[in-house]
Order: C-alpha cells, then sequence, then structure tokens
C-alpha cells in the first residue's frame, strides 16, 4: 500500500500499475492488519481489478469477509466489488487454530524453559556433509 500512495504522490501511479499488472502471483499479505483509507482502498481495488481474470493473487488475512469494509474505509460498495471479482475465480481456504507463529511462539517458549546443559568447552558442531566426507 506504500508503494501505491507514494507513486501517486509522486505522479507515477500508472508505471507502478503497469509494473503490478506484469507480475504473475501478486500476494497481498495480512490484509486488514492495519486499515485503508478511502484512498487507500481505492487505490487496492483498482490494482486487484486490473489484474481481474488475468494474473494470480494470494491474499491473507485474519478477517471473515464480514469484517471487510472496516479495512477499506467503511466503504461497503468498494469493498462488495473487490470481494466480488476477488470470489469469481478464487479458492477460499479457510483455517483454524493457532496460527504458525502463535504454534513456533509455544515451542520457542518450552525450550527457553529447559536448562541449558554444560557443553565441554572442546565440542565442535560440524555441518552433516562436513561429517560424511571425514
Amino acid at each position: 500500500m506504500r508503494a501505491l500512495i507514494e507513486a501517486r504522490d509522486a505522479k507515477e501511479l500508472g508505471r507502478t500499475m503497469r509494473r503490478l499488472e506484469r507480475i504473475d502471483l501478486l500476494i497481498v499479505d495480512e490484509v486488514g492488519f492495519v486499515p485503508f483509507d478511502r484512498q487507500g482502498g481505492e487505490l487496492l481495488f483498482n490494482v486487484l481489478a486490473a489484474r481481474h481474470g488475468r494474473r494470480s493473487v494470494l491474499i491473507t488475512t485474519n478477517l471473515a469477509f464480514a469484517e471487510w469494509p472496516r479495512v477499506f474505509g467503511g466503504d461497503e460498495k468498494l469493498t462488495t466489488a473487490l470481494l466480488d471479482r476477488l470470489a469469481e475465480h478464487a479458492t477460499v481456504i479457510t483455517t483454524k487454530g493457532k496460527s504458525y507463529r502463535m504454534r513456533k511462539r509455544g515451542a520457542d517458549a518450552q525450550v527457553q524453559a529447559v536448562p541449558a546443559q554444560a557443553v565441554p568447552a572442546t565440542s565442535t558442531t560440524t555441518h552433516p556433509r562436513e561429517a560424511r566426507s571425514k
């Protein structure tokens, strides 16, 4: 989003839009993590509308579709139009449970809770490939 806003402000939005249209797979990660103002929502809508039916888009979010209007500046018409375009050719994958990051955080916390064992000062660590060649 920041790149689109900066391109618009620098009067280079057309060039940036053409560049984004050529990318085979555009990944928009964490939609909703930082809500857009109306102009930001319109910029993203324009990028996705230009790619509609021509190039792939992957979007990740923790939000249900019903929560998307607040991400796009409260504009329900814009959000509905965007979701309509996205859903036409989409495969929606819904996951439940702890996120990968939260599971990893839990595993890291367990590792930190285990007291470290003393390691002899003369020990060395060898990469598995190096160990095979010796």
